[in-house]
């Protein structure tokens, strides 16, 4: 455990900078995985739909900096992979 004033501070400003990433983190993940399932299902409008909301969750985390751009940009990338995909079949 920290000693110093400073360190105590850096402390309690990780966690709540962590708590506050992992809303966008958990969000984008969610509307990933349910574009997929909605997918698998074949109810590919409603995927389209969900897959624009983890579009915007996904450019708000690199707007904020939680993500780096590169990263969001592959998992979109992925999704719409999957969804062109689901399309043809």
């Amino acid at each position: 455990m920290a000693n110093i004033k400073s360190a105590k501070k850096r402390i309690r400003q990780t966690a709540k900078r962590t708590e506050r990433n992992r809303q966008y983190i958990s969000g984008a993940r969610t509307y990933i995985k349910r574009t997929k399932n909605l997918i698998a299902e074949g109810k590919l409008d409603e995927a389209e739909a969900t897959a624009r909301k983890a579009y915007s969750t996904l450019d708000k985390a690199v707007r904020k900096g939680i993500i780096h751009r590169g990263n969001a940009s592959r998992r979109k990338g992925r999704l719409m992979a999957a969804l062109a995909e689901a399309r043809q079949a």
